[in-house]
């Protein structure tokens, strides 16, 4: 885990103001092992004492987003936003439409497939995203998906 002086440079580094707010995110997403929801970010960030409000929390989210510090994935079907401390470091998750729980994929299975695209296509892939949905054994237990 980094500590405040890295996430000051992390900032720096990226043309970012370091500010109490903004470090507290960072530290927040650092400590996630999955990505949250920015509701759970403001949630946390009270529990800091570090006041600020949710708009606030969605705007620099978006700030940090876009230099590239933090990583913002949705779920098909949900209006909900998930963020994370972008680690550089390549995953995939299974999502599970029922409750929503997350699932870390330990290998990427694109490799081979990007390899075949690249060749066949010229083109120079530099990164994908992919992220699987359904239901989990709990949640099939429970009789979901519902059948129409």
């Amino acid at each position: 885990m980094k500590d405040g002086i890295d996430r000051r440079e992390d900032l720096k580094r990226k043309g970012l103001k370091n500010t109490k707010r903004r470090a507290a995110i960072l530290g927040i997403l650092e400590r996630q092992p999955l990505p949250i929801t920015a509701e759970q970010i403001f949630m946390k960030l009270g529990r800091q004492e570090v006041p600020t409000s949710l708009s606030t929390v969605y705007r620099e989210l978006d700030s940090l987003e876009n230099s590239g510090l933090v990583s913002k994935m949705k779920i098909s079907d949900s209006s909900k936003a998930l963020y994370e401390y972008n680690r550089m470091i390549h995953k995939h998750y299974l999502i599970c439409l029922g409750c929503k729980k997350m699932i870390e994929i330990d290998a990427c299975p694109l490799k081979s497939f990007e390899e075949k695209l690249e060749e066949q296509t010229h083109f120079t892939i530099t990164d994908h995203k992919l992220d699987l949905y359904g239901y989990c054994p709990e949640c099939r237990a429970k009789g979901l998906p519902k059948k129409a």
